[in-house]
């Protein structure tokens, strides 16, 4: 009997991993947490300019909005009525959508509310905002694809302390949605593309839940490889998303002027919409070596950093670099969001080894607050000695 050829061997071994494990779940949960926060953030900063800004009152009128919606197709729930009301209530389910997000509750549905509620408030007003908020915009829709809460989130946390237990929220949420999303579609608020891609998310939600409670094991082991094998598709759509974004960016710059010569970094040192520290940008600006080395810098970096990709150590290196670069973007010029938004893509690509060791910090310190706390109660016992059961007050 002949043997298989060595590279069919390899590509079966690739493609039983990319079906049978969710690769990357740390950094997808990382992109969401850092994902959502960034909105929680955006939102929270721009309340008490939020009506002028995504609402009525705003020199981008509901009829201006209106027409440009019209014009690209794009979905935002707060057009659908100019009652200041209704978008009170559109930018605080926004709120509350992101916070779930951020926590990790019912994820799976919880991905599509974040997504929808993204886009209502970016696309009311897209010209507020600016390349962060952009890539917010496609964050928001890619997470929908990936099974984001498998760590550091409620989801994981409930799973693992009651392994088997009949889950009554879940259904009970699946059937509210169903309603909403009825309602919605009769009134014809979203639209027949929009209508079709939320009762499909709805439907597949539904089919997942009764296969995973009541299905045979083969058909279980069939829809999970499909959940992981879109997992992993749209990880890697992330990735080159990104790869995307720093190589336009670099190869841009490259063909500026200002860049080719070297001073491209201290012209927004000195606009003042981009000069919160004064002194700061005049220490900067003041040193032509160090402007330098920040232009050629970042150019450097943004052109290579998808081909470190190749190397994992330089890719760490140059992940740090970028990092390092977008903290300084957001301390020297004001664009705190703007970092904030780029940072939580960039660590897609995150050691899991990294991630691993954050995680041991934080639940080695909650540990040792909780020990902490157990021998207030308990009191002070010697070396070896015996514990005492919890809540017994030593004599």
């Amino acid at each position: 009997m002949s043997m298989p050829p060595e590279s069919d061997t390899v590509w079966s071994r690739y493609a039983g991993r990319v079906t049978r494990y969710a690769l990357g779940p740390y950094q997808t949960a990382v992109v969401r947490i850092g994902a959502a926060a960034t909105v929680l953030l955006i939102l929270l900063r721009e309340w008490p300019n939020r009506r002028e800004l995504y609402g009525p009152d705003g020199t981008f009128s509901h009829a201006l909005a209106e027409r440009r919606v019209d014009l690209n197709g794009a979905f935002t729930a707060l057009l659908w009525s100019d009652s200041m009301v209704w978008f009170e209530i559109g930018y605080a389910f926004a709120i509350v959508a992101s916070i779930a997000m951020l926590l990790g509750w019912r994820t799976r549905a919880v991905a599509v509310l974040f997504m929808l509620a993204v886009l209502s408030v970016h696309n009311r007003n897209a010209f507020v905002g600016d390349g962060g908020n952009n890539l917010i915009h496609l964050l928001a829709i890619y997470l929908v694809g990936t099974r984001c809460g498998l760590v550091w989130s409620l989801d994981a946390r409930r799973t693992r302390r009651h392994p088997g237990r009949p889950d009554p929220t879940g259904p009970a949420l699946w059937v509210v949605l169903g309603i909403a999303l009825a309602v919605v579609s009769v009134l014809g608020y979203a639209g027949l593309v929009w209508a079709v891609v939320l009762w499909s998310l709805w439907l597949a939600h539904g089919v997942w839940w009764v296969v995973c409670r009541y299905g045979a094991g083969e058909l279980r082991t069939v829809l999970d490889m499909i959940s992981n094998l879109v997992h992993n598709s749209v990880l890697l759509v992330i990735m080159v998303q990104m790869c995307l974004l720093y190589a336009a960016a670099g190869w841009y710059k490259i063909q500026g002027n200002r860049w080719q010569d070297g001073t491209a970094v201290y012209y927004p040192l000195q606009v003042d919409a981009f000069n919160p520290w004064p002194a700061l940008s005049e220490l900067i600006s003041g040193h032509a070596v160090l402007i330098l080395l920040l232009t050629y810098g970042t150019v450097l970096i943004q052109v290579a950093f998808p081909f470190t990709l190749f190397n994992r150590r330089v890719k760490n290196v140059a992940l740090v670099a970028l990092i390092a670069e977008h903290i300084g973007i957001a301390v020297v010029l004001g664009l705190p969001f703007f970092s904030l938004a780029v940072i939580a893509g960039d660590l897609v690509f995150a050691p899991t080894a990294a991630l691993l060791w954050v995680e041991r910090r934080l639940t080695g310190r909650r540990e040792a607050r909780r020990d902490g706390r157990q021998a207030a109660v308990t009191g002070p016992r010697e070396r070896g000695a015996p514990a005492e059961p919890a809540g017994v007050v030593s004599s």
